[in-house]
């Protein structure tokens, strides 16, 4: 198997700027992001974590552009998602951004081969032979292509999730809690697949965690709490993540 080596750069891949980003209005708004700022170096693996509505997962829906903010800018690449509409966000996330979810979001009705050349299909893109053989190996699949989601344990939907998010190559990859419904064994192989991602193959990737083994995986961890970036460690342990998460009151999360 060829690996790739990650660039050793300090180009940013997705940047926020100052964003806001509210629900309701009156006594009922909630400001879920209040002037958040956050740089997500090219080829790195951040966890992105923090208390019960601290504001992670919509922090990831804004710079994925999944969901608009009130105010600020949020820059993926040398694009200004803010200036964009509805249909030009979905292109763009369609070419340049992958995800893998908690829930798997896998089709049903598609093999685990079809699942993973989704994004492909959808662009109406041939695939990388090469690239989509040596991404099957490494999320250790090629016996499994032809089973459908029913026939697959939970630890082999996830892998085939993180493939189908990398297939395309894009710039950035959003983690949202990946090992959530996987027992310990199947989170160490999908967390040590998206650190391969990061450090082998020069993917940018970014995992919102409630869970401190899973974000000491990370290069880099960053804490939020109501709805702002307020520390962040490098390369840290679990102790060290636990000790933060519980200056924030987050013990109970």
């Amino acid at each position: 198997m060829t690996t790739l080596t990650a660039p050793a750069t300090t180009a940013v891949a997705a940047e926020a700027r100052a964003i806001v980003k509210t629900y309701g209005r009156g006594a009922t708004e909630v400001r879920a992001l209040d002037g958040a700022d956050l740089r997500l170096p090219v080829g790195r693996f951040t966890a992105v974590m923090g208390p019960s509505g601290s504001g992670k997962s919509t922090l990831m829906h804004a710079l994925a552009g999944l969901d608009t903010v009130d105010s600020g800018q949020i820059l993926l690449g040398g694009t200004d998602l803010t200036t964009l509409d509805e249909e030009q966000r979905t292109l763009l996330r369609r070419q340049r951004v992958g995800f893998v979810f908690q829930s798997f979001n896998l089709v049903p009705s598609l093999t685990a081969a079809e699942n993973i050349a989704l994004p492909l299909t959808l662009a109406a893109a041939r695939p990388d032979k090469a690239w989509l053989a040596e991404l099957v190996d490494v999320v250790g699949l090629t016996d499994r292509l032809g089973h459908r989601p029913t026939e697959l344990s939970g630890g082999q939907q996830q892998r085939v999730a993180v493939a189908r998010a990398l297939v395309a190559r894009p710039d950035i990859v959003f983690a949202d809690e990946p090992t959530g419904n996987l027992d310990s064994r199947a989170g160490e192989a999908v967390l040590g697949l998206l650190g391969y991602a990061a450090h082998d193959l020069g993917q940018t990737i970014v995992m919102v965690t409630h869970d401190p083994g899973a974000a000491a995986h990370a290069d880099r961890v960053v804490f939020l709490a109501d709805g702002r970036i307020v520390d962040e460690v490098d390369r840290p342990g679990t102790a060290a993540i636990l000790d933060r998460m519980a200056r924030l009151g987050a013990g109970k999360e």
